[in-house]
């Protein structure tokens, strides 16, 4: 029997793919989700709201969140340091879908056992 393989030749290109690639994985959602919510948090807000995640890997997620110029960060020349993270409008523009994939998830993916998230 003959195997064929079959290639999306463009999946690189593909609108979802560059939405997941820039915004998707484990800590972005979560991290843009929290703002939303509370609209401007500091770095160590964020992690302590954050469960499991490295102050390393918070900071490498902000900035490429602040690369895609979805958060914006704002530093104050004081000691100690202070830096404040909000979403830009591009950021806020993806309320709807993240409410979305939170309803959907809450409906079609949690067992009983997990607390469902809320709007």
């Amino acid at each position: 029997m003959k195997i064929i393989e079959k290639k999306y030749d463009e999946a690189q290109e593909c609108p979802i793919t560059i939405f997941m690639t820039q915004v998707g994985g484990k800590w972005k959602p979560v991290i843009i989700w929290l703002l939303l919510q509370k609209e401007v948090m500091r770095f160590s807000e964020l992690n302590r709201s954050i469960n499991g995640i490295s102050q390393k890997m918070l900071a490498q997620q902000l900035k490429g969140l602040e690369e895609q110029k979805i958060v914006f960060r704002k530093s104050y020349p004081v000691v100690p340091p202070k830096v404040e993270y909000r979403l830009t409008d591009k950021g806020k523009s993806l309320q709807h879908i993240l409410t979305e994939i939170m309803k959907w998830s809450n409906e079609n993916l949690l067992t009983q056992q997990i607390k469902p998230c809320t709007e």
